[in-house]
């Protein structure tokens, strides 16, 4: 079997020894005899594999006890609204940064619960970036900021965090445990696990325990963070195959390190960006001090030549470059699970393809 190189913006690229790990086990899971994908979400087998998970994300973010970790269902985009049905009270106001298309996501769906200022928008500008925190007209008060870490379209990237009063929430889907950074400055954390963790089918949460007390009374069970915290996160069947393949990737991260994989992604991007930036046949898409590490945007002189660089590379096992729907171009994700030897591959197929239509 030939294994493609996989830039697909997620679901994504998954180690392959965690891959291999499941294979070997999917139809006998620790001699129980059966799939982990058939055992009780409260029997031994997954009880084991769930409090590792969830062992595993306090050891590589190195949370104080004031915070917890859950796995819930609906990916990131369901804690567009719970956020704010959590945590933004009548007469409260909540801050948010708009920093593309994901960020936009949230907004549209913060405002339907209750009052939102818009922190920062640079959201339309082109070449892409996120706000600098100079730039922040933040509210006094303000029930939190919510920021988008990584615009996974876009291709732009918040370097450092801001420093708030209110609690700052982060959307982190595309760039979590890809570098080391203080979460317990958070007072909440998400990520859909479909790009740096795992397969498609849950969000990682986490949060500030204070927090899950804000929540108003009337607030439905399934959508009160403190629901899931008290719970530990089975509360209802959770989504028990993606949380064993999280708690696989984990295992993994801790094994190769987060300075490690950050210092690799942080090599894989720049050599990606230095072949863009060779010559004027690419163009990057994002501001360069806002430039991601986990998704590189680009672009060619034409859509007609996109179109072909995207057929071609396919042909020669580079896929899922093609540009996101709403803005087109080219983008490649990169992810800690992302092999050098794809970049390297990448950049050779960029160099012939510039010689020969460029």
């Amino acid at each position: 079997m030939s294994r493609v190189f996989n830039f697909s913006a997620g679901p994504a690229v998954l180690p392959l020894e965690v891959l291999e790990e499941i294979q070997r086990d999917l139809l006998d899971y620790a001699g129980s005899g059966m799939s982990i994908m058939e055992s009780s979400h409260r029997g031994k087998e997954y009880s084991a594999v769930h409090e590792e998970a969830v062992a595993n994300t306090k050891e590589l973010l190195q949370l104080d006890d004031n915070h917890s970790v859950l796995f819930m269902q609906g990916g990131a985009s369901t804690q567009f609204p719970l956020i704010p049905m959590n945590f933004l009270g009548a007469g409260q106001t909540a801050d948010y940064t708009n920093s593309g298309a994901w960020a936009g996501k949230a907004i549209k769906e913060a405002k339907l619960i209750g009052n939102v200022n818009i922190a920062a928008d640079c959201g339309k500008e082109i070449p892409t970036r996120v706000p600098s925190e100079s730039e922040l007209n933040l509210t006094p008060g303000a029930a939190y900021l919510h920021i988008t870490s990584n615009e996974t379209i876009s291709g732009a990237q918040w370097k450092s965090f801001p420093k708030t009063e209110a609690p700052l929430i982060a959307d982190m889907s595309s760039d979590m445990l890809s570098r080391p950074f203080d979460a317990n400055a958070f007072g909440l954390i998400y990520a859909g696990s479909q790009k740096n963790l795992g397969p498609a089918g849950m969000a990682l949460v986490i949060i500030r325990n204070d927090l899950a007390d804000r929540v108003p009374e009337n607030t439905p069970t399934m959508f009160k963070y403190k629901t899931h915290i008290d719970a530990n996160s089975l509360f209802n069947t959770c989504p028990t195959f993606t949380i064993y393949t999280y708690m696989l990737v984990t295992r993994w991260i801790k094994k190769m390190g987060i300075d490690a994989l950050y210092k690799q992604n942080v090599d894989k991007a720049a050599k990606l960006y230095a072949a863009i930036d060779a010559g004027d046949f690419y163009k990057g898409t994002a501001v360069l001090e806002c430039r991601s590490d986990m998704n590189i945007t680009w672009r060619l002189p034409t859509e007609a030549l996109e179109a072909q660089f995207i057929a071609e590379a396919t042909k020669q096992d580079l896929k899922g470059l093609k540009g996101h729907r709403s803005v087109g171009g080219i983008r490649a994700s990169i992810y800690n699970a992302f092999p050098t030897a794809g970049i390297d591959t990448l950049v050779s197929f960029m160099q012939e393809f510039e010689r020969t239509n460029g």
